[in-house]
């Protein structure tokens, strides 16, 4: 029964979480048990550790680094495989949305899952690994999407650095979290946290092409960002007046030099026409 309702309540639990995102206050409502549990926005521009070490769904014990791309960005969920309810929710709604996704894990972006449980294991890992391959299948899903584990020194490292807050629960045997995804640079530096367990294609593509600093996406995906700015209280990107401004003035001064360019031309034509009308007549 109560795995039945689970779903519903990691949902619940996970807006109380994130209330700030929205915009409402729930600082008189959240239990002094979740303290400390949710997102920090603050670290948005800030790096991460790549150093820190983890196992890889493959078996093998690696730098974080090694999970990401070269000049392309990478996507983290903080997640746990055992998870009864967020963790699932959220793994789906990413899964979903990537598979609408134009763009190709392992060549053009990462995803890489890091489970909060420092009880977990890389044999857990790759047989949730093969199960999400098998469910959404992604081309080079299975080169770009990694699971990973470690000790709980590496899980605490990246969570601290991510500003991720998550706690375990006792009474519940379940661990107290947020869910969201965290788009960093191939640097490590966050560019753009997107909390939730649905999620816009549009959105995160754009927040990709961002993090990419140009080395992702078309034209048009440049000029959209030049025009629209992540709205974190919405979750998608939204017009930005002051560049919209910076292009209506650039667009006002090309009109009025296509107006009166001609107009100019033709009176210097008039002036040396009369220049030499009276240079004739002398």
């Amino acid at each position: 029964m109560y795995r039945l309702f689970a779903p519903s309540f990691c949902l619940l639990f996970s807006f109380i979480l994130q209330a700030d995102d929205f915009g409402t206050d729930f600082s008189h409502s959240v239990p002094n048990e979740l303290e400390g549990v949710g997102l920090d926005k603050k670290k948005i521009g800030e790096s991460i550790d790549l150093g820190t070490v983890f196992d890889f769904d493959n078996g093998e014990k690696k730098p974080l680094k090694e999970a990401f791309l070269k000049d392309k960005p990478t996507v983290i969920s903080m997640v746990y495989y055992n998870c009864p309810g967020l963790c699932n929710l959220h793994m789906n709604g990413a899964g979903d949305m990537f598979k609408e996704l134009s763009l190709t894990p392992g060549l053009d972006y990462n995803w890489v899952m890091i489970s909060m449980d420092h009880s977990e294991d890389s044999n857990l890992a790759a047989e949730k690994k093969v199960n999400y391959i098998d469910r959404y299948p992604v081309e080079g899903a299975k080169k770009g999407w990694k699971l990973l584990t470690g000790d709980e020194t590496s899980v605490k490292k990246v969570a601290s650095d991510l500003g991720f807050g998550f706690k375990w629960d006792e009474p519940s045997k379940q661990f107290a979290h947020a869910a969201a995804l965290y788009v960093l640079n191939d640097k490590g530096v966050i560019s753009q946290i997107i909390p939730g367990v649905e999620f816009d294609e549009k959105t995160v593509r754009l927040s990709l092409v961002e993090a990419a600093e140009g080395k992702l996406g078309t034209f048009l995906d440049q000029f959209v960002l030049f025009c629209f700015q992540f709205d974190p209280n919405k979750n998608k990107y939204t017009l930005y007046a002051f560049n919209l401004m910076r292009i209506a003035g650039i667009l006002m001064v090309l009109i009025l030099g296509i107006i009166l360019t001609p107009m100019w031309l033709r009176e210097f034509a008039q002036k040396n026409a009369q220049k030499n009308t009276r240079g004739d007549k002398s």
